[in-house]
């Protein structure tokens, strides 16, 4: 085992040196420390190489040390533990851990793929778009080569072991970011007397504070006194990765590296759920790199990673290095390598005036300084071995002469800096172009928040910390508290010149015949793929990401964006700000598809839903079947019936008898108001105003696109207010699309929705004895045709307890549907019973009740509708009002709802009187036609009906209203036709004369 890491320093660094950690790297085992991350321990072990490139396979290495860094994306462990596509940056080393790399095929070193490299002028931005379009027939096979040489982690093999959790908090101030900004923000809210959670994805608080080496005293008593704080939640390893409307915040918090699993830390990853009063966003700013020739090899990198690795974990990435800048902050990296004793070649700086104070500490320690000058291009292929330098004049016009070559192992970067405006973007907030550090900083903000730090904009650490401490005493007053601003460290940072706008180093020849200038290392994408791009007539820069791929990937516009907008911008002769940037969207990082199912899992996966009556279901021990999260009975099998059997005696029993059913996982909901029935008339299709108090009526609502979204019988309890129901899967959709409605659109109607779905149970008593079965249970009300007609409800007793009656039908049958209050269903259902034990009374369950519906031509709502089903498609003419408004009403009338060609719902009889086709079977005009055979319609629904003794289907079928008595064919699934007759959709008693008795 190789232990000499030599790349380590002998002292210095955040590191455990006493607790040495073994790990390895595609096979090959190596030595960490605790504390360190992948990264920092692969670059301690002088592993140059970490990675492939997207498309051209080009070798790179580490350039980032945070959540920015683009290439060394890494597999970790195998198998059922497997955690694919993980930034070595980003994770923690603990002993064992396996990490592979997940592109270069046979090996990362060594990649057949990199002959792509020679032919990149054939693999510019748009190539898969124009090259992998024909032939059709070979598409999947394009996809399998394309996902095999991108190189992507492997998902794990077996279940995951791990468990997630979810926990839900309130807190008056949430703090995106512990650097210097967030601390403050947190300690001055806090002091204040406000709820505070503060939040970083690194392992320890700190932010730049742990790379440089000042501010570790401020730090320590900082933190001391946020955890003597009782109202203040520290987070570290946990990352804000979105920010929703009204301030609600999710944040992934890892459990720590190679902890086991077990007791409270049981979990591998817990989101939280947060909302928060004020938000304040401290996420900090990522270092820009410059682009020039061949800027991804191994060995180039960012000046401020550099110096986090020799400050934070004792590592020094090189031992002759030339730093690159447009700024005055790579100096500071200068000086920390300096410190190491490794050879600082030259600050090769592009501005011809130099640096401020830091540049005048660097030329007291003797590091050379290039004062107008740029590297144009870099030496080397697997490791950097010199770079190619000039003057420059400030003319990115300009030709470059006289350049020379200077050796090195390590080139640092530094092109100014970005700040992390992802989050404030995420809110709502809008961006605006900062002149001074030629950056995007937060604008306006859309809700209450505010940036504070290097994430908005300032660089100076004693400014970081003073905006930090008025962000977070401002939040806290405006949460009601009194508000405290302790005072800041006394800290002067040094005096800086102003940063220098470069965005594209001029090359000797054009961008297109020169080596390559990355500006997006992830993607490949290059200053001669958005040159390309525009050439090809992309101007927006969005239509621009998605044809270069340009900020795709991980890196969502961290090092790629500016840099990227600033060549389209020069290919457009437009400024930056005019060009614009992409929209950042959620998630920050990438998060697991485990932490977002959290404990919804198995058993947990989503609730299980019981009505009231269940365990007197469970007494006949029938299948359950699963309806919109509800157990509902199947059907009630007796003496080893099968399904078919038992339904069919289930049919005949309620037909010839009665029959009684649990329906009461059918949506309720009371609407009450002043302007109750306004707001109902635009809802739902039929006059609703015309409704008496103790009316009924089958009412239908369509979504905008006048398709038929749900249905259900309302009620007119008195003249401001209504009883709805609904379909059991609408229950929650239908209150919610009920509410958006009244609350963003009509939010003047005085209107009250409540759901009691939950609150009320329903029992069908069906059949001819359905009446009498409800004499015997001692009901206190005629139930006579004169004193109780069809689709009408009152109010009574039965076994002493009070209950809404509905003379509502969906068998065809003279029918009730009692709602009673839940407590009290499962004692009704029992005398129920027991009342209609004379007339031998058949519970059955909902396939029964399909069936009779069915026979009946009466339509579930998706099941027999698929979204683009309308009224006029399911002859529902009658139930659109002439008179008036309402939702969807506009689409109806557009030339296509009115197609006569559209499908339509008809009935289906199997031309042999015994096939029952398979719900969704494609119909067929001519099973001999030539492949393929267009499809003119499927069966929706399809049952044997033993009341009919044959089989019946539902269908929707194009032009079906004309084709009555036509003959058309089912496609069975062996290959096999059936020819079956179109017919009415109603199939038993087509007057509805049974259920008006």
């Amino acid at each position: 085992m190789n232990h000499s890491q030599p790349n380590r320093l002998a002292k210095g660094g955040r590191i455990d040196r006493s607790h040495p950690l073994n790990f390895s790297f595609d096979g090959k085992k190596l030595q960490g420390y605790d504390g360190d991350t992948l990264a920092s321990a692969l670059l301690a072990n002088n592993i140059s190489v970490v990675g492939r490139s997207f498309k051209l396979h080009r070798p790179r290495g580490i350039v980032a040390a945070g959540a920015e860094e683009p290439n060394a994306i890494m597999q970790i462990g195998r198998g059922t533990s497997a955690l694919p596509n993980l930034k070595a940056t980003q994770v923690e080393l603990f002993e064992g851990l396996e990490a592979y790399s997940t592109k270069g095929w046979p090996s990362v070193n060594f990649d057949v793929g990199a002959i792509n490299d020679l032919f990149s002028g054939l693999l510019g931005a748009g190539f898969y778009y124009k090259t992998f379009m024909y032939p059709r027939a070979m598409w999947a096979h394009y996809e399998g080569v394309i996902r095999l040489s991108a190189g992507f982690g492997v998902s794990p093999t077996g279940a995951d072991p791990d468990s997630y959790e979810y926990r839900n908090a309130h807190c008056d101030v949430l703090v995106a970011g512990a650097g210097p900004a967030g601390l403050s923000a947190a300690l001055a809210a806090g002091e204040s007397g406000a709820r505070v959670i503060i939040a970083d994805e690194q392992l320890e608080f700190g932010g730049s504070l742990l790379s440089s080496g000042s501010g570790h005293e401020w730090l320590g008593t900082t933190l001391s006194r946020l955890r003597e704080l009782e109202d203040v939640i520290l987070l570290p390893r946990s990352t804000v990765f979105a920010y929703f409307d009204h301030n609600f915040l999710a944040i992934a918090e890892n459990r720590p590296a190679g902890q086991a699993a077990d007791g409270e830390n049981a979990w591998a990853q817990r989101m939280w759920r947060v909302r928060a009063r004020q938000v304040v966003l401290a996420q900090g700013a990522f270092e820009r790199p410059l682009v020039f020739c061949n800027n991804d090899r191994p060995g180039v990198m960012l000046a401020s990673a550099i110096s986090s690795y020799i400050n934070r974990y004792a590592v020094c990435p090189g031992k002759r290095v030339v730093l690159f800048t447009n700024n005055d902050s790579a100096y500071r990296t200068a000086i920390d390598l300096s410190g190491t004793g490794v050879d600082v070649a030259a600050v090769v700086d592009s501005r011809a005036g130099g640096a401020g104070e830091l540049g005048d500490k660097a030329e007291v320690a003797g590091i050379p300084v290039l004062k107008g000058h740029v590297v144009i291009d870099v030496k080397g292929h697997r490791r950097v071995k010199g770079v190619i330098i000039a003057a420059w004049d400030g003319n990115v016009s300009s030709t470059l002469t006289n350049s020379r070559t200077m050796a090195c192992d390590l080139l640092a970067v530094s092109g100014g800096w970005i700040p992390a405006v992802h989050l404030h973007s995420q809110s709502g907030g809008k961006n605006v172009w900062n002149h001074a550090g030629h950056c995007f900083v937060p604008g306006d903000t859309a809700q209450n928040a505010r940036s504070a730090g290097s994430g908005n904009g300032k660089w100076a650490l004693e400014d970081c910390l003073k905006e930090g401490m008025e962000a977070g005493s401002r939040a806290a007053a405006l949460c009601g508290c009194n508000a405290v601003k302790p005072s800041p460290p006394d800290i002067k940072s040094a005096r800086e010149n102003a940063l220098q706008a470069l965005w594209r180093v001029p090359t000797v020849l054009e961008p297109e015949r020169s080596p390559k200038q990355f500006v997006d290392f992830q993607t490949d994408v290059s200053v001669a793929d958005v040159r390309l791009a525009v050439r090809e007539g992309y101007r927006n820069a969005e239509h621009v990401k998605r044809y270069t791929a340009l900020g795709f990937g991980t890196d969502q516009g961290k090092l790629a964006n500016i840099n990227g907008m600033a060549v389209l911008a020069e290919c457009l002769g437009r400024s930056i700000p005019e060009v614009g940037t992409t929209t950042f969207r959620p998630a920050y990082t990438p998060v697991t598809f485990g932490m977002c199912a959290g404990e919804s899992v198995g058993d947990l996966y989503e609730p299980v839903r019981k009505t009231a009556i269940h365990e007197r279901h469970e007494e006949q021990c029938p299948p359950f079947e699963n309806v919109g999260q509800w157990l509902r009975p199947w059907y009630y099998p007796r003496d080893g019936e099968d399904l078919h059997a038992a339904v069919a005696r289930e049919c005949q029993a309620t037909r010839s008898s009665v029959g009684i059913m649990d329906a009461s996982t059918l949506g309720k909901i009371d609407v009450q108001g002043p302007d109750a029935t306004r707001f109902l008339e635009r809802i739902y299709t039929h006059d609703v105003g015309r409704m008496k108090p103790g009316k009924c009526a089958y009412g239908i609502m369509l979504g905008e696109d006048g398709m038929l979204k749900d249905d259900g019988v309302m009620a007119r309890i008195d003249e401001q207010r209504y009883y709805l129901t609904t379909t059991t899967g609408g229950a929650a959709p239908v209150l919610a699309w009920l509410e958006l409605w009244l609350q963003t659109e009509w939010p003047d109607l005085d209107v009250y929705l409540t759901s009691l779905s939950d609150h009320y149970s329903t029992i069908a008593v069906a059949g001819p004895n359905s009446r009498r079965v409800l004499q015997a249970a001692g009901c206190s009300i005629g139930l006579e045709k004169s004193a109780f007609p069809f689709m009408t409800f009152q109010v009574a007793e039965v076994a002493g307890l009070p209950v809404r009656v509905f003379r509502v039908s969906f068998s065809g049958e003279l029918a009730f549907e009692l709602n009673i209050d839940s407590r009290f269903a499962s004692h009704l259902w029992k005398h129920l019973m027991a009342a209609g034990k004379a007339f031998d009374i058949t519970p059955y369950g909902t396939e029964t009740m399909h069936v009779l519906r069915a026979e009946k031509g009466f339509v579930i709502v998706g099941q027999d509708t698929d979204g683009s089903v309308s009224p006029l498609d399911l002859r529902m003419q009658w139930m659109l009002s002439k008179e008036k408004d309402f939702l969807g009403k506009r689409s109806l009338q557009r030339p296509d709802s009115a197609r006569s060609d559209r499908k339509q719902l008809v009935g289906l009889l199997s031309e042999d009187n015994q096939t029952v086709l398979p719900e969704g079977t494609q119909l067929i005009e001519d099973p001999g036609a030539s492949r393929p055979v267009p499809m003119c319609g499927h069966v929706t629904s399809s049952y044997q009906s033993a009341c009919l003794g044959h089989p019946i289907a539902l269908a929707l079928l194009s032009s079906g209203h004309s084709r009555k008595g036509e003959s058309v064919y089912a496609s069975l699934a062996d290959g096999s036709a059936v020819r079956v007759k179109v017919v009415s959709p109603v199939f038993y008693a087509p007057k509805g004369e049974r259920q008006h008795v």
